[in-house]
């Protein structure tokens, strides 16, 4: 359903809530006002992201990955605020199948806009990952960087520390087959 039809619903539903009001019938007014509620957050958060999401924190991909895909036309069923999350969620499941491919999900969400410090500190920290797996790793220290300073709170000071001992081990390895 677009976005433009939800608005519509959740504006006859709103003039419906007022009418309820208007004629005195305040009990099914105030569970109305629920419901409008709902329909309308729905809005602004699409339920299928809020579901992949949910998916995504318990670990079960193919199920987020499936919620994904029932967003058939993304521009139109979502806010443009949140494009860039759907990319990223893309690519936080595609991850986990085949690594480097989620470099275009990863660079389309950041290109897109992420609004949340620790999303775009997380969308950096993947991209320095992949970097590292092509063996680049100056662009690996420039995201690193990046993502420290996307960071506000530190909730992915552990992850970035963790990659930075990746790469020193990768360098001493390195150094030792030369």
């Amino acid at each position: 359903m677009t976005n433009l039809t939800r608005i519509i619903i959740c504006s006859l539903l709103t003039i419906g809530l007022v009418a309820l009001f208007w004629t005195g019938h305040w009990g099914w007014g105030i569970l109305g006002i629920f419901i409008v509620i709902l329909a309308w957050v729905t809005v602004f958060f699409n339920e299928k992201m809020l579901i992949a999401q949910w998916y995504l924190r318990k670990e079960n991909m193919p199920k987020a990955e499936h919620w994904l895909l029932k967003i058939k036309n993304h521009e139109k069923e979502l806010i443009s605020a949140q494009h860039g999350y759907y990319h990223m969620l893309l690519g936080m499941v595609e991850s986990q199948r085949a690594p480097l491919k989620s470099e275009k999900y990863f660079r389309k969400a950041l290109s897109l806009g992420i609004h949340m410090g620790h999303n775009v500190a997380l969308a950096k920290l993947s991209l320095a990952g992949i970097a590292m797996a092509k063996r680049n790793k100056r662009e690996a220290e420039r995201l690193l960087k990046e993502a420290k300073k996307a960071d506000k709170n530190n909730l992915m000071d552990e992850q970035i520390k963790m990659m930075r001992e990746q790469m020193k081990r990768a360098d001493r390895q390195q150094f030792k087959y030369r």
